[in-house]
């Protein structure tokens, strides 16, 4: 009998994804494992049990866990989980470990490899293992539809013999994975679409979907990015012109969507109450970072919020989940890609490479002990040659910062752009 995989239903009622589909059970089990699906798992994301079972798996219930030498689930378990899992376990999820210093050491007390797919580094090897991607992708897709749907009005231009219906003024600030789909999800519904980031890069591959591109492009905007493609942390000065540019364009806008979000740190504020106060009633604001604080003022967690001046704030948490069947598909692929470069193809039996690049990237915990740089006690040492993540620069320099009183940041003491600090201050552009 070979090794186990077991896929759990999600405990979490917000999260209707599954971490496996009916061709990567196929593709586990063409590796040489055993797969037991927990009964339910995959309902929510469209996949009933019976599509499991063809595939090849056999329908369990939850104790099976107890067996498992791996668990792939979509959010890290929690302490009642963990205490079914066996100790030595490898456990693979979207383990959102910034903040959750108590959860992670949970996992190292239950004795499990625990392996955080959001860390998975930004390499060509890696491209089909990236999480981050193939869920904002559909996040930013997801965001337009949203937006469309309380917009309640029609998004591209329709000449009738009744008259004209215009097109929609869509605005996406932060032009990473996100941002580009959004682009061009609302390009194909006809609304006219202009973009925002602090990476010169961004201003290309904004042009390259149609849209218009808008940012204060002068001397420091230019060398705003390094060679590797990180943001530089930007002048206060900067700032300033970018947030009064931006906060006369908000007012104009029909939909803003914003995508601005660093992991491990506070989403940084992009919009102002007093950029969400010049909008026109019947405005739409969606803010694809709301579970990390969000970019905009007056934004609630898991709601839609009606300002006094009749602007909507949409907040939905697990954006990716509002398409589950989609977003599991892919998710279920990024794992499946992961977990094969784990696996001893001779003995098809789990050996993991301490010394491979994505184990050093995403091993959280292992033997008991949390291993990643990251988050290991100030006391502990990390592994040698252990990836260490790049730091994050502050997120409100990330973006323009939104201020009421932009033009007040300008009568501040010239300071020295930034864009010539040591590499120290580098970070991710927006994801």
């Amino acid at each position: 009998m070979g090794q186990t995989v077991f896929i759990p239903r999600e405990l979490d009622a917000n999260e209707p994804r599954v971490a496996a589909s009916p061709d990567t059970v196929k593709r586990l089990a063409a590796l040489g494992f055993d797969i037991v699906v927990e009964t339910g798992a995959g309902t929510r994301s469209r996949i009933p049990d019976e599509e499991f079972a063809k595939a090849g798996a056999a329908i369990g219930k939850v104790a099976d866990i107890a067996k498992a030498d791996v668990v792939l689930k979509v959010r890290r378990p929690g302490d009642a989980e963990l205490k079914g899992y066996k100790p030595g376990a490898a456990v693979i999820a979207i383990m959102d470990p910034y903040g959750n210093d108590a959860a992670v050491t949970a996992l190292a007390k239950a004795g499990v490899t625990a392996f955080s797919m959001e860390f998975m580094p930004r390499i060509t090897r890696a491209q089909s293992m990236d999480v981050l991607s193939s869920q904002a992708n559909l996040a930013g897709y997801q965001a337009v539809i949203d937006g469309a749907s309380e917009y309640d009005r029609a998004l591209p231009m329709m000449m009738t013999a009744a008259g004209t219906v215009p097109a929609a003024k869509v605005f996406i600030m932060g032009v990473g994975v996100a941002g580009l789909q959004a682009i061009a999800t609302a390009r194909r519904l006809g609304a006219v679409v202009t973009a925002t980031d602090v990476r010169p890069a961004a201003k290309e591959q904004v042009a390259s979907l149609g849209a218009k591109f808008l940012a204060v492009e002068d001397e420091e905007f230019k060398a705003a990015e390094t060679a590797g493609g990180y943001a530089k942390e930007m002048s206060k000065e900067y700032q300033a012109k970018q947030a009064a540019l931006t906060s006369e364009h908000i007012a104009k806008q029909d939909i803003v969507i914003t995508t601005a979000l660093i992991p491990g740190r506070p989403a940084p504020k992009l919009v102002s109450a007093a950029m969400v106060a010049s909008m026109k009633p019947g405005s739409v604001l969606v803010d694809l970072a709301v579970e990390r604080g969000g970019n905009v003022e007056g934004a609630v967690p898991g709601q839609v919020v009606t300002t006094a001046n009749g602007v909507k704030i949409v907040g939905h948490l697990n954006v990716p989940g509002r398409v589950a069947a989609s977003a599991s598909l892919l998710y279920a692929k990024n794992l499946f890609a992961f977990l094969e470069t784990l696996v001893d193809k001779t003995t098809k039996t789990l050996a993991i490479n301490r010394d491979d690049d994505l184990v050093k990237a995403t091993m959280l915990t292992d033997g008991g002990e949390v291993v990643h740089p990251a988050f290991v006690k100030a006391d502990q040492q990390p592994p040698k040659g252990q990836y260490v993540e790049p730091a994050a620069i502050p997120a409100k320099t990330m973006v323009a910062d939104a201020s009421d009183k932009p033009a007040a940041a300008k009568k501040a003491t010239p300071k020295k752009s930034a864009a010539s600090k040591s590499p120290s201050s580098k970070s991710k552009g927006i994801a």
